[in-house]
């Protein structure tokens, strides 16, 4: 459980997202954080575990995606969710939204589903595998209207990811750290051939620490060719540049 300082931290600095916890979602969150600690005892969930930690680069970071979240947007996926963020903090603010939470390992999805369980969640799924294959899957190519991604690899890379999983007209969510000017720069190729522009970046600066993050809004503006995503690991071999 959140001790109250804590709990405190994360409903006030939610506020600035434009987001007022109730007691029912404080709760959740502190349940999430439980299960969080408790799991990462038997599987590598993540390196923080201290509720400072947890509430700020895990819950806080996670909410920082909120204000640019489409009024209309019924659908999102996040890829590469490893313990669950951006997604599980979007789906306990936002029960609008049917969320996916999409990651490669198994054991991981175990997680997630404990989760979704246990906070009593409805229309998320937690599913195993890998973007490149489901991105050419019909179920899931082009039926999203947001796609987001922490940090998982560079820009290019997440392009390749996740666009091809945004309807038309829809929005990718890009949350990066601070080199994310220099990864913008070597993105044009990859917005060009998959179809994206950027519609607008914001940085920010994580409360009570100096971590750095920077949101990329990228617009799917054309349909994706059906040559991408490439086959499993060509992406990160060979970025689209």
């Amino acid at each position: 459980m959140l001790s109250e300082k804590y709990a405190n931290l994360l409903a006030g600095e939610a506020a600035h997202f434009n987001i007022t916890l109730t007691k029912q979602q404080e709760e959740k969150f502190s349940a999430y954080a439980d299960l969080l600690v408790q799991w990462n005892e038997k599987i590598n969930l993540t390196a923080i575990t201290d509720e400072e930690g947890i509430v700020i680069k895990h819950f806080l970071d996670s909410l920082s995606i909120m204000p640019y979240m489409p009024e209309d947007a019924r659908t999102l996926i996040d890829v590469g969710t490893g313990a669950g963020f951006p997604g599980i903090p979007v789906k306990i603010v936002n029960d609008k939204i049917s969320v996916t939470l999409l990651d490669s390992l198994e054991k991981r999805v175990k997680f997630l589903n404990e989760v979704i369980s246990s906070l009593g969640l409805k229309e998320i799924y937690a599913v195993h595998g890998r973007a490149e294959d489901f991105g050419a899957d019909r179920k899931h190519r082009e039926q999203f209207d947001v796609a987001v991604a922490r940090a998982v690899a560079s820009l290019p890379v997440l392009l390749e990811y996740c666009l091809p999983f945004v309807k038309v007209g829809g929005l990718f969510i890009a949350m990066k750290g601070p080199d994310a000017e220099n990864e913008l720069k070597e993105s044009g190729k990859a917005l060009e051939v998959l179809g994206g522009e950027i519609i607008g970046t914001s940085e920010l600066t994580l409360p009570g620490s100096d971590n750095k993050r920077c949101i990329i809004l990228i617009k799917k503006c054309r349909h994706t060719p059906t040559s991408y995503p490439r086959k499993s690991g060509k992406p990160t071999k060979q970025p689209i540049k």
